[in-house]
């Protein structure tokens, strides 16, 4: 049976999110068949996709490897979720349905629950389950597509720690779910807003400081001790 390309594509993203591949290392067709067990056309699609987003450039004489992203280009990644996350709210305020909510509900007393209890070791898979639903709920494939792109890439070039009080947190995501609810975009956009950019503070560059040399050319320099 042919495993279809998106799948291989996820399996590869992930674990370049993951840091099974360092930043700049090579990544060859026969190789990565061989670790997924596919055939070399699902892997060549998959890389194709993935240069598409940004994890993967290909290089004259070396093939594909992992992108090197500048400190500037992981700055502008935050920047653009600033932005477009508040817009996804108040798209999904006019166009969520039903569904959409119960399962935002769903995770907000979850979490609350959670975050009261202490046990915060799921709190960030929840986060990202809410918004990756929230972005769902904006009713537009094309955003939401760029909003878990985004997702993606923070995740790969950032390490977040966890919010100072996650109740108050949980309060912000229950908020958003409220505005949501009520179809009163205006109120979601701030919200989410205000709640992106306190989120924005807990970033910490994954590829700077530590005796890591981080690219800040179009001209890639060696980095090491970058597997998390």
């Amino acid at each position: 049976m042919r495993i279809p390309a998106h799948s291989v594509c996820t399996a590869i993203r992930d674990d370049i999110v993951a840091g099974v591949y360092e930043r700049g290392g090579r990544l060859t067709e026969e190789v990565l068949a061989r670790r997924y067990g596919v055939s070399r056309v699902p892997v060549r699609e998959a890389l194709r996709t993935l240069e598409a987003e940004g994890f993967v450039v290909t290089r004259r004489h070396a093939g594909a490897c992992v992108a090197e992203p500048t400190e500037q280009e992981a700055a502008d990644l935050l920047e653009m979720r600033m932005l477009l996350e508040p817009l996804g709210a108040a798209r999904a305020a006019q166009r969520r349905t039903e569904a959409h909510l119960k399962v935002l509900r769903g995770l907000v007393r979850l979490g609350q629950e959670r975050a009261r209890s202490g046990s915060s070791e799921d709190l960030r898979s929840l986060g990202g389950w809410f918004h990756e639903t929230l972005a769902q709920a904006a009713g537009s494939p094309s955003l939401t597509a760029m909003l878990t792109q985004l997702r993606h890439k923070i995740a790969w070039m950032y390490a977040v720690q966890a919010p100072p009080s996650p109740v108050d947190h949980w309060a912000e995501h229950g908020a958003i779910v409220d505005a949501v609810a009520r179809g009163d975009g205006e109120r979601a956009r701030a919200v989410t807003a205000l709640h992106t950019e306190r989120a924005t503070t807990a970033h910490r560059l994954r590829f700077s400081g530590g005796g890591e040399r981080v690219r800040t050319s179009q001209h890639a320099v060696n980095m090491s001790g970058l597997r998390h």
